[in-house]
């Protein structure tokens, strides 16, 4: 639990208040608009046809790509990191998962399907979710190529030479697997198209956790952390603290001093 306390706040009349809550008002306002504007060019990108037959392993047997629209003609696939020879998902990963179940029922009547893709084997998957009680789609693609073709799972030696491609450009990150979210569209005909990717915080909108924490004097609060996430647990472990994998491969290993 933070310890931190909000620095010297302004106390000030209720008239004062409402003044300055109107000038953030405006520039809150101007933000939406700003937030509209590249949501509706988002959706002007163009689109890359899918050429290959991804085989993904799931509960009730093999699931294709175009099996994960669930007759829909949009897909929403979050790139989980939880590699095959990990103990547990990611935590940050898992922070972000405990926000989806929900709007499942929701995202169905606009035509949207959503999926989550790890490399992890299905039984690990199964294990892991059975664990946190979620009821999404999750598949393996632990026997194909659909992580490394979307640049969210790395090779090793990638990660020692810290060249590796990922947000769209090579950089160094501190895993083998990356956290993601693409979006296909699957027209009449069958075909399906790659339409949109975003990577890191690029995620961050679809964690309403975080979108209550900015709401709050305090805010996220993550600014004496070595990592942002550092806080996050997976729900069943506040209390505890615990996580499996030791040496924490789904964070950088300065992560570790708050743990």
């Amino acid at each position: 639990m933070s310890k931190s306390t909000v620095a010297n706040p302004k106390v000030v009349s209720r008239a004062e208040w409402v003044a300055a809550r109107k000038e953030l008002l405006a520039k809150e306002k101007s933000l939406t608009r700003q937030r509209d504007a590249v949501s509706a060019e988002r959706r002007q990108l163009p689109w890359v046809k899918v050429d290959k037959n991804y085989v993904f392993d799931a509960r009730g047997g093999k699931k294709t790509l175009a099996d994960l629209f669930e007759g829909r003609s949009q897909l929403i696939v979050y790139h989980f990191m939880f590699g095959p020879d990990w103990k547990e998902g990611c935590p940050s990963c898992s922070f972000n998962m405990d926000h989806t179940d929900g709007a499942l029922v929701h995202l169905a009547q606009r035509d949207v399907s959503f999926a989550a893709i790890s490399r992890a084997t299905l039984p690990q998957i199964e294990a892991f979710k059975k664990r946190m009680g979620w009821k999404f789609e999750w598949v393996s693609s632990n026997a194909n190529d659909f992580n490394r073709d979307y640049h969210v799972s790395f090779t090793k030696e990638e990660k020692a030479s810290g060249k590796m491609y990922f947000n769209y450009e090579i950089q160094a990150f501190p895993s083998e697997e990356g956290p993601g979210i693409s979006m296909f569209y699957k027209d009449k005909a069958g075909n399906i198209f790659h339409t949109y990717s975003a990577y890191v915080r690029g995620t961050e909108m679809t964690m309403n956790t975080y979108n209550y924490l900015d709401y709050v004097p305090k805010g996220r609060d993550e600014g004496g952390l070595p990592l942002t996430m550092a806080w996050i647990r997976h729900h069943d472990r506040y209390s505890d603290g615990k996580l499996a994998d030791k040496d924490m491969p789904y964070w950088p290993a300065t992560a570790a001093s708050a743990s």
